[in-house]
């Protein structure tokens, strides 16, 4: 089954293939969603968009900011990790995400924050450089991950968290181009399983929300 969900101001479109259903999306978002089917039987606790059944944790290396490889299995293991495809010169989708995940955590208790990580994979690595993907970092939070590589290496990692690989669109009158990529968070928990996805819509409240009982899941 797959699942559209808007990724920019040119509506462009990133994919998530999930094998049933997401319960849960906002309203706005309630339009792009497949048929909930059995979803009734699903408690909802969560306030993102539940995914059943979970979706496993991708393996792929790419590059940090300091230029060192970053194993995303590994060196999230044990924390709730929240996974972003997105690229620094998003006008809209990507800082909106970014901004909302900062804000949820720093107004969350301290054990509660420390026990997550925030990994942003660049999908614009001709222009994103490693420094330039630090600076607009620091921005919301300096303990965000940047993670950058070939195209290629981007390309395989969307794939392997079940994602479309995003796609440059050109842009009239030497405005560059702009990429087309998913807009929705993945929050993996401690168990390394993808239980929730958090679209444009949600808020930083329905984060903050979620993000105690994200921690306790899975363990």
């Amino acid at each position: 089954m797959v699942m559209r969900l808007p990724c920019g101001w040119a509506c462009l479109s990133g994919l998530l293939c999930l094998t049933a259903m997401v319960q849960g999306v906002p309203a706005q978002e309630q339009q792009h969603a497949p048929e909930a089917g059995h979803a009734a039987a699903v408690k909802a606790d969560y306030r993102g968009g539940l995914i059943s059944p979970p979706l496993p944790k991708p393996k792929f290396t790419l590059t940090d900011t300091d230029g060192a490889p970053f194993d995303f299995a590994g060196k999230t293991q044990g924390y709730v990790t929240f996974l972003f495809f997105g690229y620094t010169h998003c006008p809209d989708m990507c800082p909106a995400q970014m901004s909302l995940l900062a804000a949820a955590l720093k107004k969350s208790p301290p054990e509660i924050a420390k026990q997550c990580k925030v990994v942003f994979v660049t999908t614009d690595p001709d222009r994103d450089t490693r420094q330039g993907l630090r600076t607009w970092l620091d921005h919301f939070d300096h303990r965000f991950i940047g993670l950058t590589g070939t195209q290629a290496a981007i390309d395989a990692a969307q794939t392997a968290a079940n994602l479309s690989p995003a796609k440059k669109s050109a842009l009239p009158a030497d405005r560059g181009y702009e990429v087309g990529h998913a807009a929705f968070v993945l929050a993996y928990t401690k168990d390394n399983l993808a239980r929730v996805i958090y679209p444009v819509g949600i808020t930083e409240g329905d984060l903050e929300h979620d993000l105690p009982l994200l921690v306790k899941a899975g363990q």
